[in-house]
């Protein structure tokens, strides 16, 4: 992977989203569930800002998997049924072992018109996996999530980011049309992979409209995250007028499918309803990008910077 710091510049391009919508807005549920490190086979504890873990490594923290449990018991059913009210599609960032262990839940998202995304086989770092081991983790993925859902996922993402090798073992792998590895962009886009730099659709996701932010201890309350999303949304759909962007929030089925913060998600849903979005699938997305804006139509793709 080469770094790009030139991007799009002062010239982002203006692809007319479906309906003439003036703004592409992306909901994504992260379920993960029963794939976390910390879990029977793993005793790696996961501190957060809700609950921080004084248990010595190789002993189970029952509370931090009990919390991870809540999102698999009861937050993602929440967070579904809010979707469905609201008539809403979403992309499910889903690992493959969370939904073998819980199929009914793998099995609604497909049932309800979500899209499941990969998001890898186990809840680990790629940094902590060989070459070999992240290319068995994504076959993995692949084939656990087209067993308990009945679709193949198109999509790809990673706990921490990738590695340097991730995003051309996805390409690799066959039958992905993008990946969102990365948060540097509010427009889809074109990387370069490999030595021919072939052209590889990335359709960026988001850190900073992510309910995480309250486990890392950088959102205090509710209303932080509720506030941060209106803003970006007002920015983003203004500037829509002139040029092609889309919003993405992320939520995670233990964080916001709890009863205080679900409600984020409803009132936000509500509010950009009332503009003129198209409130899509990552999957819709990149096909859109790809029929309208393909890799050959788009220009060279310079690159900037030295290798990540």
């Amino acid at each position: 992977m080469m770094r790009d710091l030139i991007g799009y510049g002062a010239r982002p391009p203006k692809v007319e989203w479906p309906g003439g919508a003036q703004l592409a807005v992306s909901i994504v549920i992260n379920y993960e569930e029963g794939a976390e490190a910390t879990s029977p086979e793993s005793f790696v504890h996961e501190n957060t800002a809700d609950l921080s873990s004084p248990v010595p490594d190789g002993v189970r923290d029952l509370n931090i998997e009990s919390t991870f449990e809540y999102g698999s018991r009861v937050g993602v059913w929440r967070l579904l049924d809010i979707l469905d009210r609201e008539s809403v599609r979403a992309t499910f960032y889903l690992c493959g072992l969370a939904a073998e262990r819980n199929p009914a839940v793998a099995r609604a998202i497909v049932e309800r018109g979500h899209e499941p995304c990969g998001h890898q086989y186990r809840f680990v770092g790629y940094h902590t996996l060989s070459i070999e081991e992240q290319r068995r983790d994504i076959e993995a993925c692949v084939r656990s999530i087209a067993e308990t859902t009945g679709q193949r996922p198109v999509g790809f993402n990673t706990k921490w980011g990738p590695t340097a090798e991730t995003r051309g073992l996805v390409a690799d792998a066959g039958g992905f049309l993008y990946d969102s590895m990365a948060f540097n962009d509010d427009t889809p886009y074109y990387a370069r992979i490999g030595p021919q730099g072939r052209p590889w659709l990335v359709v960026p996701y988001t850190l900073e409209l992510n309910d995480a932010r309250y486990w890392r201890g950088s959102l205090a309350s509710v209303g932080d995250l509720e506030f941060a999303v209106r803003e970006a949304f007002d920015r983003l759909y203004e500037e829509g007028s002139d040029c092609s962007r889309m919003m993405t929030v992320g939520f995670h089925a233990r964080i916001s499918g709890t009863p205080s913060r679900a409600g984020v998600l409803e009132r936000f849903l509500r509010y950009a309803k009332a503009r003129n979005v198209w409130i899509a699938r990552r999957d819709e997305i990149a096909q859109w990008w790809l029929a309208h804006s393909p890799a050959e139509a788009a220009g060279p793709l310079e690159l900037a910077g030295d290798e990540a």
